[in-house]
């Protein structure tokens, strides 16, 4: 890096700290007042000297305050817009300044580089360290603060974000997500005027329910696919979440991201460090999907959980019998499990709860022993049968919540989420555990613990979180403002210690669908579940934008009886991801079953390619009858291409070719339809071309109102 090269005296001489990646640099500079400001992120510069004109090429008038430009804002001092910090002093003040002291940067990793720059108040012993990890190869820098004190007394924080943007353009367009249940992942893309857009959340849990904490920032026009300056942005925070985008007075933006400080006011005591979740970006000036590919290799390589590695297809019985089950049904389906081909059975909701049966989702949730009704032999019995039958079996738990008829509430309604003085109000019939408290914690890491003691055999965990959270109370919590911030601490607690002691079972993150889906969360996950609605031509369009910022491997695909399309559609649309099933084995026709046995097999060829290799858009489900994934392994050798037909109007047919994008100019590739159906022959003869014919001509897939569904599987010729 620059101070390995130049020396930190450099750095002191030019009050330049810049954050050095691939590509892109974030520029930081200490101005003659000490103010540490943001003068640059984008493209990096070949001469680091150059930085230091940046100033001068700008013409927008007085800053009045030298504060606009901050790399982390306070307020009350001498600042005009909105800050990343406000505090309360122990006396009373409510003004904050924050001057540059020094800074430290050290290679943490091979590709990774760790920069903390150290920021005081002049008048009280107020301390802000900022912290900048930057991941070379990938362009991605993740950001976060840690917050302390020496003052007589607490202080109390008001807002506490983790990070604070600034960037120059003619003009920024955001595109963000809306949703609710069955409906994530919807975009919109909008100009940013003057003034301040919010995307917050104040639900306690599953935070992304109504809007996700990821979004895209484009510089002077909307970026598409290829082109433009795009921003990702992601909070790595499983709660309450805010981001403020602050169109300013000189037309600029200030982005600042971090905890949603609604009801959340801390009381910080005197040498206690306040540190915050990290807020997750990169910059790209080729497109959305270079951006994407960025995100994703970071995330296989950095953040989620065995991002490497394999992942496990299941069986599911949510499908074939909710809440109906018994040994005998969950044993013929463990045979249908060996039958199907997949690696394992996932039991789901409904197999625990006695003196409140879980025989729907009114009761006994809490109550987490087996149903003697249901399961006179327990849940070892089945995991004994799994093995004899050659399979494994998992299990579906949803630890975080309690149902108000159940055992649990009844021996400790103190552990519960409610008002003391307020009727209670539940979401799905539930409510949450209180996770600040240690007791819950410890209740809730030994129901995962005691399953694995009892059973060591269990092969996967499908850990859900319905419910949103009403009422914020904690009896456990002498100061309430710290409730959303302490669930969610707690949480991670529980999860780090099943982590430290199952560091390998596959876990599947579920939250009634995509609602809680970050980064913070997944490094402890091995992939989540977007969506309840599994409808593929819904699934379509949601995956599509959850690729934007999470890699295929991450995303449960299941193959159900939703839609009207047929199996090899919906299996289709399924292997874009980590394929799962969810449909009643036993019922299917035997062209079918012959099909998912085969396309099991197949995917089981095609996955490598499809978890591991690069991602690339070819064909946008909002902007015509056709959709179009390509995936591409790192020696450009091997390729899947995965095509819909999306629009079923009469005369509806894949009439353009498709270009094809990140092959080898220089290769000649052979491509060939696979995953067919039982008797149905392709009408695609094996053929052969060049890299850059694929990629300047294209390739059509004959999609039809016949065949409206084609993957194409594409081989370099030795």
């Amino acid at each position: 890096m620059f101070a390995q090269l130049f020396g930190a005296g450099v750095y002191a001489q030019s009050r330049i700290i810049p954050i050095v990646t691939a590509n892109n640099a974030l520029v930081l500079q200490v101005n003659a007042n000490n103010d540490l400001n943001i003068i640059h992120f984008g493209k990096k510069l070949k001469a680091t000297s150059e930085y230091t004109g940046l100033a001068s090429a700008y013409r927008q008038g007085s800053d009045y305050t030298g504060l606009s430009s901050s790399a982390y804002t306070p307020s009350g001092s001498r600042n005009l817009l909105e800050p990343a910090i406000s505090v309360t002093h122990a006396d009373g003040n409510n003004s904050l300044e924050l001057k540059y002291v020094d800074y430290t940067e050290k290679k943490i990793a091979e590709n990774v580089t760790l920069l903390q720059v150290r920021l005081k108040d002049p008048v009280y012993p107020f301390e802000v360290t900022l912290f900048y990890r930057s991941f070379y190869k990938q362009d991605v820098i993740e950001a976060w603060a840690e917050i302390r004190h020496q003052e007589k007394g607490a202080v109390q924080l008001n807002k506490f974000a983790s990070a604070n943007l600034y960037l120059k353009a003619g003009s920024f367009w955001l595109n963000q997500y809306h949703g609710d249940w069955a409906k994530e992942m919807q975009p919109e893309e909008t100009k940013l005027s003057h003034g301040i857009k919010t995307l917050d959340s104040k639900l306690g849990t599953r935070a992304n329910l109504f809007q996700p904490s990821v979004f895209m920032i484009s510089l002077d026009k909307p970026a598409t696919e290829d082109e433009g300056t795009v921003i990702y942005g992601a909070m790595e925070w499983s709660g309450n979440f805010k981001i403020d985008l602050e169109v300013d007075y000189q037309d600029n933006l200030r982005v600042i991201a971090g905890m949603n400080n609604h009801a959340s006011a801390y009381r910080l005591k005197a040498l206690e460090v306040f540190k915050t979740p990290a807020f997750l970006f990169t910059f790209s000036d080729k497109g959305r999907g270079e951006a994407s590919r960025k995100m994703h290799d970071w995330a296989r390589n950095h953040k989620l959980l065995d991002g490497k590695g394999n992942r496990l297809t299941l069986l599911n019985n949510w499908e074939a019998t909710y809440f109906d089950f018994n040994e005998a049904k969950l044993a013929e389906l463990l045979k249908d499990t060996k039958k199907l081909g997949v690696d394992f059975f996932l039991l789901d909701d409904g197999w625990f709860g006695n003196k409140y049966p879980r025989n729907d989702d009114r009761a006994g949730l809490g109550d987490w022993q087996e149903n003697k009704t249901k399961l006179p032999n327990g849940i070892a019995s089945l995991v004994k049968e799994a093995g004899n039958t050659g399979t494994r079996f998992g299990i579906w738990i949803e630890p975080e919540m309690v149902n108000p008829k159940s055992e649990l509430y009844e021996r400790h309604p103190e552990w519960v989420v409610k008002q003391p003085k307020r009727e209670e109000f539940y979401f799905r019939n539930q409510l949450a555990l209180d996770l600040s408290n240690p007791e819950v914690q410890d209740f809730v890491f030994g129901i995962v613990d005691g399953m694995f003691t009892k059973n060591p055999d269990l092969a996967y965990i499908k850990w859900d979180c319905n419910a949103v959270i009403y009422n914020a109370y904690s009896a456990h919590l002498k100061d309430q403002s710290h409730f959303y911030i302490e669930y969610v601490r707690g949480l991670y607690n529980v999860l780090e210690r099943i982590r430290a002691k199952y560091p390998k079972v596959p876990m599947m993150l579920c939250s009634g669908g995509g609602g809680r889906v970050d980064y913070a969360a997944l490094q402890y996950f091995t992939e989540f579940w977007p969506s309840d609605n599994t409808d593929p031509l819904e699934r379509i369009f949601m995956q599509w934008e959850y690729s934007y910022f999470y890699p295929a491997l991450a995303s449960s695909n299941h193959v159900t009886d939703w839609g009207k399309q047929p199996i090899k559609f919906r299996t289709d649309v399924a292997m874009m991801g980590k394929l799962g099933f969810d449909i009643v084995v036993s019922q299917l026709p035997e062209k079918d079953l012959k099909f998912c046995q085969e396309a099991i097999k197949t995917y089981n060829q095609l996955k490598p390619v499809i978890w591991h290799g690069d991602q690339y858009r070819l064909a946008n489900p909002r902007e015509g009858r056709v959709a179009s994934m390509l995936y591409v392994d790192p020696d450009k050798n091997n390729a899947v291409m995965f095509n819909y037909l999306v629009n079923y109007r009469y005369g509806s047919v894949s009439t353009l070719p498709i270009k094809f994008k990140g092959l080898d100019v220089n290769k000649k590739y052979q491509i060939q339809e696979v995953n067919l159906y039982p008797g149905q022959s392709s009408t695609l003869s094996p053929v052969s071309y060049s890299g850059d014919f694929l990629m300047n001509i294209g390739f059509n897939p004959d999609l039809n109102l016949n065949r409206t569904s084609v993957i194409l599987q594409i081989s370099a010729i030795q």
